[in-house]
């Protein structure tokens, strides 16, 4: 996938662990470890905002975008 998740990235900047973030946003800790190790298809938009005001982040902190051939590279 082309798309990187960045939150592991975000919460240790904002040194805020798994279960803080999950009870600040409201979602278990299982749904959130999936989106934190990127093994996820997709995220609802309210999901991304409740994350975006815990961790006082905009959605491009969060997200990257690398073209299919450079995500290779990396695997």
């Amino acid at each position: 996938m082309a798309i990187i998740l960045r939150l592991d990235r975000v919460m240790a900047d904002r040194k805020m662990s798994l279960k803080e973030l999950s009870e600040r946003v409201g979602v278990s800790n299982v749904n959130l470890s999936r989106v934190k190790t990127g093994k996820i298809s997709a995220i609802r938009f309210s999901t991304l905002d409740a994350i975006c005001k815990a961790l006082e982040c905009q959605p491009g902190d969060l997200l990257e975008y690398r073209p299919q051939e450079d995500v290779r590279e990396l695997e």
